[in-house]
């Protein structure tokens, strides 16, 4: 059974109404593809199987079949000339798309906040809460770095569109009646540039999707996996392990990418490119560890590494400091060079933190699987006001 919400009597008509009575407004920045915040919505969906979606733009096709069951809503950026496809250049309609929804009669509110979704305009009486992935990049904290890397119309648009939004941005974030972080990180950066608390409930990863391998299968290579964008360092992997002489996989893409850094790569270093999940698993549970040498609002893969019963070499700062534990389920580094990394992996072996035993790492996974999301859900739904009543079966 799905977990029974009731909204307090002060802000009922007709006494108490249980989940499949109330109704929910889940709101999302925008659906065209199946990524981590998606994966989180999916979550809410099985929490409220009755919920209505609001979203910029979606490409239903490249959606799961959870989301597709919910009826989902556009804005009027949908209709803009090729949205599905260049969404993000309509950044600056977002906004007012956002107002223009009407959620008249919804009793609970609950955005999906990575790019513009907080926005909404929710009714008096129902609480709105926002599960906050991270206050948007672009605007803040790598406005710069976003900026230099596009193109010139771009590059002399964004500090006019950008001030404005952020105007938006901090103003919007008073509507919110509560806020929750999926990291200690994304905490940290609400506080600072919407100067609002906010609880840490860290996003549903599927930890039973992973599994150990015996000790006679494990293989003799390190792994990096992931998407190939700068920010998550796959540079600064190739060149550190250039240098080692140690084996290295690297799973993932996009091609242009992964051909640029395999120009750069010595024998030791494989590149596989995208791989069928079940390749990436089989990758995850034998190999040494997972190299994690980039800074990232949570972290899904290390978790899904540690699930593999494998640790993890990871730079400590980011969600990595909420999930990986030093010295018990892999290595933090705190320097982030090829210096810093090459000292890492030599303290790792020198430890003998590759023999760490899986049974442990699997079950501090564990501690971030769905039934822990709802369960942190259900708290700040309750801290909210919204009485929630669990019922299992």
């Amino acid at each position: 059974m799905h977990d029974m919400l009731e909204l307090p009597e002060s802000s009922q008509a007709g006494g108490m109404r249980n989940s499949s009575e109330m109704r929910v407004a889940l709101i999302h920045y925008w659906l065209v593809g199946m990524r981590g915040g998606e994966k989180v919505l999916e979550a809410l969906c099985r929490m409220f199987p009755q919920a209505d979606i609001y979203t910029h733009v979606v490409v239903p096709e490249k959606l799961s079949e959870t989301l597709r069951q919910h009826r989902i809503e556009t804005t009027f950026v949908s209709r803009l000339p090729m949205a599905a496809k260049h969404y993000q250049k309509y950044l600056p309609f977002m906004p007012r798309a956002l107002e223009q929804l009407d959620l008249t009669g919804y009793d609970l509110v609950i955005s999906s906040e990575s790019g513009p979704a907080k926005g909404v305009i929710a009714p008096p009486e129902a609480p709105h809460l926002c599960y906050c992935h991270s206050p948007m990049r672009y605007l803040w904290d790598q406005y710069h770095t976003y900026r230099d890397g596009a193109g010139r119309l771009t590059k002399l648009l964004m500090p006019h569109i950008a001030h404005n939004l952020r105007q938006w941005d901090v103003t919007s974030a008073a509507r919110v009646d509560r806020f929750v972080a999926n990291s200690s990180h994304v905490a940290a950066r609400i506080n600072k540039y919407w100067r609002r608390p906010s609880s840490i409930v860290h996003p549903p990863v599927f930890v039973e999707d992973f599994a150990p391998v015996a000790p006679y299968e494990l293989g003799d290579f390190y792994l990096w996996a992931g998407e190939l964008a700068p920010y998550k360092r796959p540079d600064l992997v190739v060149d550190a392990f250039n240098r080692l002489g140690r084996k290295l996989v690297v799973i993932g893409g996009p091609d242009a990418t992964r051909k640029a850094l395999e120009a750069q790569a010595k024998d030791n270093i494989t590149f596989l490119g995208h791989v069928p999940f079940a390749d990436l698993k089989a990758h995850m549970a034998r190999c040494k560890a997972l190299i994690f040498p980039g800074e990232e609002d949570f972290g899904i893969i290390p978790v899904e590494a540690m699930a593999s019963g494998r640790p993890v070499i990871a730079y400590g700062r980011g969600g990595a400091l909420d999930t990986v534990v030093d010295g018990q389920t892999g290595l933090l580094f705190k320097d982030q060079s090829v210096e810093g990394l090459l000292d890492a992996v030599e303290r790792f072996e020198a430890a003998g933190l590759d023999r760490l035993d899986p049974a442990g790492l699997v079950e501090h996974a564990r501690g971030f699987n769905e039934a822990a999301f709802r369960s942190g859900m259900v708290r700040e739904l309750r801290a909210l006001g919204v009485d929630v009543a669990t019922a299992h079966g």
